[in-house]
């Protein structure tokens, strides 16, 4: 039987309206009683899934978990303790933010409390609405955390293709990199071997869970290590096309009609009956 789930959040388990519908609500509390741990795994820093954890009925709540910073952090919900963390050398974080600066790019760069935003435009201030708090700044360096532990950088852009271009120019130095998209519109830089499947299978190792009774479940090229890793992958319906032959199952239901429930449904639920 499968003991763990985890899930990606935004277009995944979350709707576009920034909330986890009532289908999906419903299913994931009635995994406690069966022993089924649901984990949310994300991109984005720990405290931005709060809102999420409330709904869920996971908030500060003893024995449940997040895996954030696309791997880069675990974390139990009880007083936030942190149980792993791994992140980029300020070395590597300014040499990504300066040759950010002749890219058309927003660029955000990870601490483990903030997220500093240089560039942003109005897209991208609504799409962080309700999703992330973020300072803005607006030097041509940030030397300012040097003494800061770094998680992660990432460029923003909705063009795929040239995010996908400015990967392939910045190899010299992402090489020994994780590189990965997220949302289509963000390309993510963490610390090698940091991704959403290395942090599953590491906190499947602390819970004691054999990695084949695990289920991850995304939509986007950040999730792809994740669903891979996983004994079952699946893909929701709104899964990037070019990613879908690498999952195991894909939803009938996209993000916004319960997708996450329909797993829970037809993988542990019903095999439960």
């Amino acid at each position: 039987m499968y003991r763990l789930i985890a899930s990606d959040l935004d277009e995944t388990l979350i709707q576009k309206d920034r909330t986890v519908c009532k289908e999906n609500i419903e299913a994931i509390k009635k995994l406690k009683d069966l022993g089924v741990y649901f984990v949310c795994a994300t991109g984005r820093p720990f405290f931005t899934a709060e809102g999420t954890l409330k709904e869920l009925g996971q908030y500060d709540q003893e024995g449940q978990y997040v895996i954030s910073f696309n791997g880069g952090a675990i974390t139990e919900n009880k007083g936030h303790r942190l149980l792993h963390f791994e992140g980029i050398t300020f070395e590597q974080a300014s040499e990504l933010y300066k040759r950010g600066l002749k890219y058309d790019v927003c660029m955000h760069v990870y601490t483990k409390d903030t997220v500093y935003v240089y560039n942003i435009n109005d897209d991208e201030v609504a799409y962080l609405d309700n999703r992330q708090p973020f300072t803005e700044i607006f030097d041509d360096n940030i030397d300012f955390l040097k003494d800061t532990e770094i998680v992660k950088c990432l460029y923003e852009n909705t063009d795929n293709a040239y995010l996908r271009s400015i990967a392939a120019e910045l190899t010299d130095i992402t090489w020994n990199m994780d590189v990965s998209y997220s949302s289509n519109r963000y390309l993510e830089f963490n610390k090698e071997g940091v991704n959403k499947g290395a942090g599953l299978l590491r906190l499947a190792d602390l819970l004691g869970i054999d990695h084949k009774d695990t289920i991850a479940i995304g939509d986007n090229y950040n999730d792809l290590a994740m669903i891979k890793a996983a004994g079952l992958g699946v893909g929701v319906a709104n899964t990037v096309e070019s990613m879908k032959p690498e999952c195991d199952y894909i939803t009938e239901r996209d993000c916004d009609h319960g997708a996450v429930a329909e797993v829970i449904e037809k993988f542990i639920l019903n095999q439960t009956e």
